[in-house]
């Protein structure tokens, strides 16, 4: 999956994975796409939730050996 950019949020626990991916999504124009990389249990709940409640898509999640990607589509 294509993206046009990356936050790693591993070894961060809840809310900081959220809170630096609206920071970084603040920076990317509508539309584009952030890649999240958590390794945080609570992030299979509140990364949906997050996008959920700004208005943002979760285009896709995958869980990988280092944790979860996200993929968030700026709205």
């Amino acid at each position: 999956m294509t993206y046009d950019a990356d936050l790693d949020a591993k070894g961060l626990l809840c809310p900081l994975p959220v809170l630096k991916a609206r920071k970084r999504l603040q920076g990317l124009a509508s539309g584009q796409t952030l890649r999240v990389l958590a390794d945080d249990p609570a992030a299979v709940v509140d990364v949906p939730h997050f996008c959920n409640e700004a208005g943002h898509e979760l285009v896709a999640t995958k869980d990988t050996p280092e944790g979860q990607l996200y993929f968030i589509k700026k709205a």
